[in-house]
C-alpha cells in the first residue's frame, strides 16, 4: 500500500508550483489525473533542450523539465475553454477528493470551475488554487512568476555577493518560490484532507508564491522585524554565524582554483576547527571565543581564516575536519552529485522504463517511509495517454461518447 491510496487528484496545474505539489501527492500514492490542453499539453513538455532521446538518439517530444515534475501521474486531455470540456471536468470532480489549479484569478469562475461551483457538486472537495499573489490583495490579478517573486519577496536582496565588492542581485539557481509553494500546497492539502475525513467538509486553499517567498525569508525576515535593520547580501557567508562560508583552498592538482565550505555552528565546533588548523589560540581569543564575538569581529577573523585555508588542499582539509566532527563540505557540480556514492546508496536516482527511450534515469523522491514506500512510476510519456482509460473508469464513457468528444476536439 501507499500512504495516499484511495485519494484521487484532478490536476489542472502546469509548469512547476502546481505540478511539484501534485507530483509529491502522486509519489505518496494518490491517483493524480493530469489534465492537459489537447494538442500541446503542459508548457514544460516543450521547454527544451534537453529533450529525451529515443532509442535511435533522436529527440522525443518530452523535455527533461517535464519529466522531472510529473512522475506517477496519468495524463488526459480536455479543452476546458469549451462548454463541453467544462462539463466533463464537473463530472470528473465528483469522483475526486482534491482539485488543483494555477490559472489566473477569476479564470476558473468564468469557466464555472471555481470552488463555490465545484463544492456544490462535491462538498468534501479540497480545492487548491496556486497563483503568484493570491486571491486577494492589490496584486491579485497580476501574473506571478518565480523570478519576479524572488525579487519582490526579498530573496534577491539577500542573495549574491556583497555590494561593497562588486556584487548585485542574484536569483537562486532553481525556481525556489515555485518549489516551496508546491511543497506548502502539499502540506495544506494533506491537512485539509484530514479535516474533510473528520467532518465531510472540504475547503479552498489560497496559495501564493509571494506569501511563500516572504515566509521562506526565515531567520532573515525575523532579523529585520526584530531589529529594524535591513539585511544585505552576504555572498556565501552566513548573516548570523561565523565562520560559516566558502573558503578558497590551495589549488587542485590541475592548478585550478579550488574551494570548500566551512559551516561552524557553535563555539565547540570552532574550537575543534582551530585545533585542526593548528591555531588553537584563536578559540580562546576574546574577540573570537563566542559566536556573537565572531560575528561582531567578522572583518578581523575572516581574512585570517582565508590565509589559513590557502595553506592546504581540499583533499587535506576535508578528511581532517570530518574526523574532528567539524561541519564542512565540497562544492560539487551535478556530475559529481550524481556520481556520489552516498547519493547512489540513498536511491536518489531511479531508472524508469520509457516506451520510446528505454531505460531513463531521473531524480527520485526523497521521501522514505518504512511502511508505505513512495511510488516509482514513470511520468506519462504521451500527451493524453490515459484519457480513454480515465473516462471509461470514472464516468463509464463508451466508445461512442469518446469518439464524439474527439470529433468535437474536447479531448
Amino acid at each position: 500500500m501507499n500512504a495516499l491510496d484511495g485519494i484521487r487528484v484532478l490536476d489542472l496545474s502546469r509548469v512547476l508550483a502546481g505540478p511539484w505539489c501534485t507530483q509529491t501527492l502522486a509519489d505518496l500514492g494518490a491517483d493524480v489525473i493530469k489534465v492537459e490542453r489537447p494538442g500541446s499539453g503542459d508548457d514544460t513538455r516543450s521547454w527544451g533542450p534537453p529533450f529525451l532521446h529515443d532509442r535511435e538518439g533522436r529527440d522525443t517530444a518530452e523535455a527533461a523539465y517535464y519529466l522531472g515534475t510529473n512522475r506517477n501521474k496519468r495524463s488526459i486531455t480536455c479543452d476546458i475553454a469549451s462548454a463541453e470540456g467544462q462539463a466533463l471536468i464537473r463530472e470528473l470532480v465528483q469522483h475526486c477528493q482534491v482539485f488543483v489549479e494555477n490559472f489566473k484569478v477569476g479564470d476558473m469562475a468564468r469557466y464555472g470551475l471555481d470552488y463555490p461551483s465545484l463544492s456544490k457538486l462535491n462538498p468534501a472537495l479540497v480545492y487548491c488554487s496556486v497563483t503568484g499573489f493570491g486571491q486577494t490583495g492589490p496584486y491579485r490579478e497580476r501574473a506571478g512568476y518565480d523570478y519576479a517573486v524572488q525579487g519582490m519577496g526579498g530573496l534577491m536582496s539577500i542573495t549574491g555577493e556583497r555590494d561593497d565588492i562588486g556584487g548585485g542581485p542574484q536569483k537562486v539557481g532553481v525556481a525556489v518560490a515555485d518549489l516551496f509553494t508546491g511543497m506548502y500546497s502539499t502540506v495544506g492539502i494533506l491537512a485539509a484532507l484530514r479535516h474533510a475525513e473528520r467532518t465531510g467538509q472540504g475547503q479552498h486553499l489560497d496559495m501564493a508564491l509571494l506569501d511563500t517567498q516572504v515566509a521562506m525569508l526565515a531567520n532573515l525576515g525575523a532579523n529585520y522585524l526584530v531589529s529594524g535593520k535591513v539585511p544585505g547580501r552576504a555572498g556565501n557567508a552566513h548573516q548570523n554565524i561565523v565562520p560559516y562560508q566558502v573558503f578558497e583552498v590551495a589549488p587542485a592538482a590541475d592548478g585550478h582554483k579550488d574551494f570548500m565550505i566551512l559551516a561552524v555552528g557553535n563555539d565547540g565546533q570552532f574550537a575543534k576547527f582551530c585545533q585542526v588548523a593548528g591555531r588553537p589560540e584563536l578559540a580562546t581569543d576574546p574577540r573570537f571565543a563566542r559566536n556573537q564575538d565572531r560575528v561582531r569581529n567578522r572583518a578581523v577573523l575572516v581574512p585570517m581564516l582565508e590565509e589559513i585555508f590557502k595553506a592546504r588542499t581540499k583533499a587535506q582539509w576535508l578528511p581532517a575536519l570530518e574526523a574532528a566532527k567539524v561541519p564542512c563540505g565540497a562544492i560539487n557540480n551535478l556530475a559529481e552529485v550524481f556520481a556520489d556514492p552516498h547519493v547512489r546508496e540513498r536511491g536518489m536516482v531511479h531508472t524508469w522504463e520509457h516506451p520510446l527511450a528505454g531505460p531513463v534515469n531521473l531524480v527520485a523522491s526523497p521521501l522514505k517511509l518504512s511502511a508505505t514506500p513512495v511510488r516509482t512510476d514513470t511520468p506519462p510519456p504521451l500527451l493524453g495517454q490515459h484519457t480513454e482509460e480515465v473516462l471509461r473508469e470514472l464516468l463509464g464513457a463508451d466508445g461512442e461518447r469518446m469518439a464524439g468528444l474527439k470529433s468535437r476536439e474536447v479531448i
